[in-house]
């Protein structure tokens, strides 16, 4: 992709987040694509091009009443929206389409409308892990887990440790959860869910959603909002089963993503003024940064220890709370993608001073899907 071609020239949340039995998922949707249009100056009749997921590209576009040119239905979990991102930009340059709206709703606390997505009994899933009992991440997660910890030798501290640096952040946000401080005993202490993960180290449960609208870079700068570029992406995929990951210490998917996305970009890790990591559990962003290559294998942990992702510190990572305090409402990838253009533009609560590039990544399903995206908001 060229960089700096595309921009998003949209942005923003729903109204609410948290708890909001009166907003059905198709709603939520809605709310977060009216506000991204006023956020830029549009109206439906102005997007021709639909990504999705949760939702089906065709009831989004039929229920704000736009009729496009492109869509694009990828849901490969919660890095869906970062792969829209993606494929958004390639329809741009090509001219399929001119104006693209990404959006996501979801009701995962409340369940107003909510698609239930459950694994058929025939999927690979279903045959092969399903009937040794695991009930979804809080159960699969803790194993590639457990093998980091016996072959990174990392503790409970250590995973704790990213708990308690992201309230740290989210105590800087409003509209954060959770802003209460914790300590890595308050974390350790908090309920056991599935070894080793306690109740604090494990993502919230909220409804709620975000959009996105992305246009050319040499359209963009018409618009009232600040452009934010898109400097380069990647994508990739591994296992549907996590008992089948090539090595339970590192992602496949994430090092070609992000990988991808860098060689795209251009630059190097040293260039990095923000960055975030896809955080359901605790232990993604320790995997995140070694596998994108901020840290060598092992040596993440001590990394966030160190305060190096903490504010003050030299790499700032999930600065709106992340999903353990932010939101995290199912698929968590738009909200991580909302925080790193609302850093670009400099309107972030706990803004990042001076900072010129962000990195974002998502994860989908237990590994098994990755998407990265390379923003920047110095103009081509």
């Amino acid at each position: 992709m060229k960089q700096k071609s595309v921009a998003v020239v949209g942005a923003s949340e729903t109204t609410e987040l948290g708890k909001l039995p009166h907003l059905s998922q198709i709603q939520l949707h809605a709310d977060a694509a009216l506000n991204a249009m006023r956020d830029c100056g549009l109206t439906a009749k102005d997007i021709d091009g639909v990504a999705t997921a949760g939702q089906t590209p065709v009831e989004t576009a039929h229920y704000l009443g736009i009729t496009p040119t492109w869509v694009d239905g990828t849901a490969v979990g919660g890095c869906s929206f970062m792969i829209h991102v993606r494929h958004a930009a390639a329809a741009i340059n090509e001219g399929l389409c001119n104006t693209v709206l990404i959006t996501h709703g979801e009701s995962g606390r409340s369940g107003i409308g909510r698609n239930r997505v459950v694994p058929a009994p025939s999927s690979l899933i279903g045959q092969f892990e399903f009937p040794y009992g695991p009930m979804g991440p809080p159960t699969m997660f803790p194993m590639p887990v457990m093998r980091y910890m016996k072959e990174r030798g990392a503790s409970h501290e250590d995973f704790a440790m990213v708990a308690v640096i992201q309230r740290e952040w989210a105590a800087k946000n409003p509209r954060a959860t959770f802003r209460d401080p914790i300590s890595v005993d308050d974390v350790l202490d908090s309920r056991m869910i599935a070894y080793p993960f306690r109740l604090l180290q494990c993502c919230l449960v909220t409804d709620g959603g975000g959009a996105l609208i992305l246009t050319s870079a040499e359209r963009a700068k018409d618009f009232p909002t600040k452009p934010v570029y898109i400097l380069g992406t990647g994508e990739s995929v591994e296992s549907p089963m996590i008992s089948q990951m090539k090595d339970y210490t590192s992602s496949s998917a994430f090092r070609v993503s992000g990988a991808k996305a860098f060689g795209e970009s251009g630059i190097g890790h040293n260039d990095v003024d923000h960055i975030m990591i896809y955080d359901a559990f605790a232990h993604l962003p320790i995997f995140g940064l070694e596998d994108l290559g901020f840290c060598k294998p092992g040596e993440a942990a001590g990394f966030i220890a160190g305060r190096n992702t903490a504010p003050g510190g030299t790499l700032p990572l999930n600065t709106n709370g992340g999903g353990l305090s932010y939101a995290h409402s199912g698929m968590y990838g738009m909200f991580a993608l909302q925080e790193s253009v609302r850093q670009m533009r400099g309107t972030a609560p706990a803004q990042i001073e001076g900072a010129k590039i962000s990195v974002c990544h998502g994860v989908g399903g237990m590994f098994s899907a990755s998407g990265t995206i390379v923003f920047s908001n110095e103009a081509p």
